[in-house]
């Protein structure tokens, strides 16, 4: 069995960020970056099924050269390989764009198995697995916190508000991962080395055959903004008609909440 596990190269959330000059995009100079952390956990499972069941585990990402640091990690800790769709044009994909080229590259390594983080960190879009899936007209189960396989059905737990419920799903399939599955182990010095010796192969947007019409994006960025750090405290007076209605106010003309 070969598993594909889509991993993302993410600021790390301690990091202080500022808008570049354009307010389009994030000045990236000054910070580090880690593997998504709900990644790790979807790195782990995959290797916990290689070390049951037997398995090639390559993990696929999409970015700069420097996201093989981030993969690296992905292969101490266990994973036979790595697949990085880089070169021009990736800098400016949307998340539709980023699922296709992912798609063409987990097909294009005959993947049975898919494992992701329920979201990357980043920007929360928790959108593009689904789209991989859909792609490649695979089953997919989102926020599993609980994975089975039984030869060529998954069983899961998919988390949902109050509880969770169990699916079965045909393989080929696509499963992101919740924490709380399992916990990612940390790569010991010898498999840090042995890593640096593992295979990454490295595929641009014209190797995997995408046109532009494919990786157009489904959304326009108009500007960026970061969130005001500094909390404010109002106090309204006045009977509570006057002060709802001036709440009211404050919320549609100086917050724009409303």
């Amino acid at each position: 069995m070969k598993i594909a596990v889509l991993i993302k190269r993410v600021p790390d959330t301690a990091s202080v960020f500022a808008i570049n000059p354009d307010q389009k995009s994030v000045a990236t100079d000054k910070l580090k970056f880690v593997m998504s952390p709900y990644d790790e956990h979807a790195v782990e499972e995959a290797i916990k099924l290689k070390e049951a069941n037997g398995a090639d585990v390559v993990v696929v990402s999409l970015g700069p050269d420097s996201a093989k640091e981030v993969m690296r990690t992905a292969l101490a800790m266990g994973a036979d390989e790595g697949l990085l769709v880089t070169g021009a044009g990736t800098d400016s994909l949307t998340s539709k764009g980023v699922a296709e080229a992912l798609a063409a590259a987990v097909k294009s390594i005959g993947a049975e198995l898919v494992f992701a983080g329920k979201q990357a960190v980043d920007d929360d879009a928790s959108q593009v697995a689904e789209r991989v899936a859909e792609l490649l007209e695979m089953a997919h189960a989102s926020v599993v916190t609980k994975f089975e396989l039984n030869g060529g059905t998954a069983v899961v737990n998919r988390e949902i508000e109050g509880g969770s419920y169990t699916l079965e799903l045909p393989l080929p399939a696509v499963i992101t991962i919740e924490k709380g599955i399992n916990t990612p182990r940390y790569p010991t010095l010898p498999n840090i080395m042995k890593a640096k010796k593992k295979p990454i192969a490295e595929k641009s947007l014209a190797d995997l055959g995408l046109s532009a019409e494919a990786l157009a994006p489904g959304v326009v960025l108009e500007s960026l903004s970061l969130p005001r750090q500094n909390r404010r405290n109002h106090i309204i007076d006045g009977d509570t008609p006057a002060r709802v209605n001036e709440l009211i106010r404050l919320l549609k003309e100086e917050e724009k909440a409303l």
